[in-house]
């Protein structure tokens, strides 16, 4: 005879639905962020900057060494350029690295919003892409596994009629 007792039973759909919830949370704010990049890369103009400076966020500086520590401050490029008709603007990307992504001098393609320049981002992998894909990933990822503890525990739970010694109805 074999007893189930109902809390336990509750408790563990409560939480596998709950990791395949949060796994699905993850991967849709991924996806708006990639639908943001992407409407930006649609509506946006290009030029050419140059990064004139690396700002350092996040602690100190240690310029002793030929490499800065890993775990350390990132470095944020500041780029400037020339919009289609405008004055040289300056803005500073959101993402930052260590080691630096960029160096002082370095020639960048720019996106900007012809509207307002200042919203403007380095047209590259990590400044578009890298934060969507994360978000994505690892959604997926939750969801996924969620989803494959869901399955198992689903087909451990099912009775099995193989070897009970009782035969099925026939239809005929």
């Amino acid at each position: 005879m074999q007893v189930q007792v109902r809390g336990r039973r509750s408790a563990g759909w409560w939480i596998t639905f709950g990791v395949i919830a949060f796994g699905t949370l993850f991967f849709a704010i991924g996806a708006i962020v990639g639908g943001v990049s992407i409407s930006f890369v649609t509506d946006a103009e290009r030029a050419k900057g140059t990064v004139v400076y690396l700002e350092w966020q996040g602690g100190h500086v240690s310029s002793s060494g030929k490499s800065r520590q890993s775990s350390g401050p990132t470095a944020h490029p500041v780029v400037e350029f020339t919009p289609a008709g405008g004055a040289p603007t300056t803005f500073r990307s959101s993402m930052g690295s260590n080691p630096p992504a960029y160096d002082e001098g370095e020639r960048v393609d720019v996106l900007y919003r012809a509207d307002d320049p200042e919203d403007a981002k380095i047209d590259g992998f990590v400044s578009l892409w890298l934060i969507p894909l994360v978000f994505c990933g690892i959604g997926l990822l939750i969801a996924g596994i969620g989803t494959a503890i869901a399955i198992a525990t689903r087909r451990r739970s099912r009775p099995t009629l193989s070897g009970s010694g009782t035969a099925l109805p026939s239809a005929g």
